[in-house]
C-alpha cells in the first residue's frame, strides 16, 4: 500500500511541476487536474471521504469557471 501512495504522491508532484513550468492557461488546467488525480486517493487513504466527495464536486466546477475566464480573456 505504501508504494501505491508513493505513486500518487509522485503524480501530484509531477502535476505541480508541470503547472509551474507551463505557460498556456489550458495546460495549467490540465496540470491542476493531474494534481487533483494524485491528491484525491491520498485524501481517501487518510479517511476523509467527505472531503474527497466535496472536492469531487468543487474541482470540476472551478475548472468550468476558469475555462470561461480564459475564453473571456482571449476575445
Amino acid at each position: 500500500m505504501n508504494t501505491l501512495l508513493l505513486i500518487f504522491c509522485a503524480i501530484a508532484l509531477i502535476g505541480g511541476l508541470y503547472a509551474g513550468f507551463a505557460r498556456d492557461p489550458y495546460a495549467k488546467l490540465i496540470a491542476i487536474g493531474i494534481i487533483a488525480g494524485g491528491v484525491m486517493p491520498l485524501i481517501i487513504a487518510r479517511g476523509y471521504v467527505d472531503v474527497a466527495a466535496a472536492l469531487a464536486l468543487i474541482i470540476p466546477l472551478s475548472t468550468i469557471f476558469v475555462l470561461q475566464l480564459c475564453k473571456k480573456g482571449a476575445a
